[in-house]
């Protein structure tokens, strides 16, 4: 079976459902907006002010956080939330019989969630600007590579995550401690060295730099590239390894067609 026809099918699947569940579209595009514009007013009520000359950049800061971290939760959750729709549809099997095999199926559903969220994302990270006032450097050709290596450690933990609901079946509570702790490393002062190790600490440091002091990806240091790459990808190789542990388990206890 050629793999982009496997691509196709699960890109169509996606493009179906957003379209007949738009209302759930448009709904989680709205609650994005919302949720952004309870912390600007908070920060508002605390006297935190746009950038000017010399200033402090703490609401710049907020808006790439919130910008990063919501591509993030987008990442690491729709894998996982689709294994725990098709195990209670009682799809998930008919999925491992596939003849390309479930780890391209995996692949592929990853990347489709992951175009389809860039338009929510895109169009929250505008909204936020417009209310803030304070537009960023939207430069694509730096922005969009640092984006997807700071991703690869989400994908990683949605790995994880995914591994957990094949066994578990159950893991809602645990999706809103990981999204809690995501917040944790976007917050966390750059001056301490271990917070390049977390996953999306690096990267969003760097996405910083290119948005608020207009940087290009070929200014900033290679050695922190690199090292957020780095990190990226051993998340990654981290959670496909948890990944196949609990798919292991999960099959010898027969627990994939069930829910």
């Amino acid at each position: 079976m050629r793999l982009g026809v496997v691509f196709g099918a699960i890109f169509r699947r996606d493009l179906a459902m957003a379209k007949r569940y738009l209302f759930n579209t448009l709904s989680s595009l709205i609650s994005i907006y919302v949720v952004f514009l309870l912390i600007f007013m908070g920060m508002r009520a605390f006297g935190v002010r746009p950038m000017d000359a010399g200033g402090d950049q703490s609401l710049e800061n907020t808006v790439i956080g919130f910008f990063v971290w919501t591509f993030a939760v987008f990442s690491y959750s729709d894998f996982s939330w689709g294994l725990i729709g098709e195990a209670q549809a009682g799809t998930l099997e008919q999925l491992y019989l596939a003849p390309c095999g479930f780890r391209w199926i995996s692949v592929f559903s990853i990347l489709s969630s992951l175009v389809f969220s860039a338009a929510p994302v895109a169009l929250a990270l505008l909204a936020m600007m417009a209310t803030t006032g304070v537009w960023l450097s939207i430069d694509l050709v730096s922005v969009i590579p640092l984006l997807v290596i700071t991703m690869l450690g989400a994908v990683g933990v949605g790995y994880v995550m995914g591994g957990l609901a094949l066994v578990f079946k159950r893991v809602q509570a645990a999706f809103q401690i990981v999204q809690f702790l995501f917040v944790g490393m976007l917050v966390l002062p750059e001056r301490l060295w271990w917070t390049r190790l977390l996953p999306l600490a690096g990267g969003n440091a760097l996405i910083r730099q290119v948005m608020v002091n207009g940087a290009r990806l070929w200014d900033l240091p290679a050695a922190d590239v690199l090292t957020a790459t780095a990190v990226g990808v051993a998340y990654l190789a981290a959670g496909l390894l948890a990944f196949s542990t609990c798919e292991r388990l999960a099959r010898s206890r027969g627990l994939l067609g069930h829910y």
